[in-house]
């Protein structure tokens, strides 16, 4: 394996640490983060801590290779960590965020029971809580808090929201923020504040040509729903806004360490680079980057133009790299007319070496080589893309794990990525 400076990224010591509480898989969608959360809380459980796994993907198979029949917003237990000896206590529970549960959990737990029912039957809230842009990276926040807050767990594992941007976690509470404090809400708010439809003839003209414009925008249902909606959830704004400061402040807290997630593909890297340096420009704790599904070689000593080179010489028909001495062999004596062949020495028959090879043994050989040229290239791209990555940021320790033959399915697929972390990753063709 290829190490930057930095080194290999040293898991175990990370999860055996108990000041170590939360541990955050980001990075771009599709590059395995999940996984990859998967198998850092099962590892840490089996080395003895009480982990939970909060994941934002609906996927079952994660579900299923924890061996549990559905992940919801409630912490399951898994069966099957192995725990013994020093690991004795270690406990592995798994949780699938609720986006909509969970907003409504927070205006059950923050306003009283008449208020609570207005706000959760309103049809704004009831759109807002299941698909408002940044909600669900907001309420990954929310329930990270929740979680941290009962002291229940030694260390939480959070596999980020698989968003268009790696950063959309990090910016949920500030745009939530931003839209709770918009010029838009305070508008809304203003008729609840001086007294719903009476405290409408205090408004100034400007606010009432406001206000029509909106409800000709939005149409009058609509804005009366939006209206009671921000007049029941006015007193809930700044829990909101108290909230989110304080789960920001965990995230840059010692006990919390980042694992950026990518695939050693360019745009996977970028986007990769891109949080690194945002993690550095908020002071939040890097831990290192997990680089996955890498490709190797066991016969990287055959280059990719050596391979191609050959296959063309066996589609001519030609031998590969012969040696001195196997032209005599091929070669057969003169006999005089009427003799039988010269033996084969080795085998007393006939030379062999005079009959041609099966055509379709040269043609499989011939595809088997350029199979394996492009390998090579592939490998050859990996390894220039992590280049770039690593002398942009040659502080940062990385983990290389291997392309694996299939998903990972059961708790053994993530034991084994578990061991390939601890590892620092798999060298080239020891897949």
């Amino acid at each position: 394996m290829t190490l930057n400076p930095a080194g290999a990224l040293d898991i175990d010591p990370l999860l055996d640490d108990p000041a170590t509480r939360i541990v955050v898989c980001c990075g771009s969608g599709g590059v395995g983060k999940t996984t990859t959360a998967a198998a850092l809380g099962l590892r840490a459980a089996e080395r003895g801590r009480k982990v939970v796994v909060l994941t934002i993907d609906p996927a079952r198979r994660l579900a299923q290779s924890m061996g549990i029949d559905s992940l919801d917003n409630v912490p399951r237990r898994v069966k099957g960590v192995e725990t013994g000896g020093d690991a004795a206590g270690g406990e592995l529970h798994a949780m699938m965020l609720d986006m909509k549960r969970t907003f409504d959990e927070i205006v059950e737990a923050h306003a009283d029971g008449e208020r609570a029912e207005a706000i959760l039957n309103n049809p704004f809230y009831q759109s807002l809580s299941a698909g408002f842009a940044g909600t669900q990276e907001y309420m990954a926040m929310e329930k990270l808090g929740q979680l941290r807050a009962r002291d229940t767990w030694d260390l939480i594992v959070v596999d980020t929201p698989p968003s268009r941007s790696a950063l959309d976690f990090l910016d949920a509470p500030k745009r939530l923020g931003s839209f709770l404090d918009g010029k838009l809400i305070r508008i809304l708010m203003a008729p609840a504040k001086v007294g719903g439809r009476a405290g409408m003839k205090f408004l100034n003209v400007g606010m009432s040509m406001m206000t029509g414009a909106l409800g000709k925008l939005l149409g009058g249902q609509l804005l009366r729903d939006v209206q009671t909606f921000v007049a029941a959830m006015d007193t809930m704004f700044g829990g909101f806004r108290t909230r989110a400061d304080a789960t920001y402040k965990l995230l840059q807290a010692p006990g919390t360490a980042f694992l950026v997630v990518a695939a050693p593909e360019r745009d996977a890297l970028r986007e990769a680079a891109y949080f690194v340096e945002r993690l550095a420009a908020e002071r939040m704790p890097l831990a290192g980057l997990v680089l996955n599904r890498v490709h190797g070689s066991g016969a990287d000593r055959l280059s990719a133009e050596r391979a191609l080179a050959a296959a063309e010489n066996l589609d001519e028909r030609r031998i590969v790299d012969q040696t001195p001495g196997k032209e005599e062999v091929r070669t057969p004596p003169e006999s005089t007319p009427g003799s039988d062949p010269a033996p084969d020495p080795a085998s007393g028959s006939p030379a062999a070496a005079e009959t041609p090879a099966d055509p379709s043994t040269e043609q499989l050989t011939a595809g088997l080589l350029r199979l394996h040229a492009e390998r090579m290239r592939l490998v050859a791209r990996e390894q220039r893309t992590r280049d770039r990555f690593t002398a942009l940021h040659p502080e940062v320790a990385v983990a290389e794990i291997a392309a694996l033959p299939g998903d990972v399915h059961d708790l053994a697929g993530l034991r084994d990525i578990g061991d390939r972390l601890a590892a620092g990753g798999t060298p080239a063709g020891a897949e």
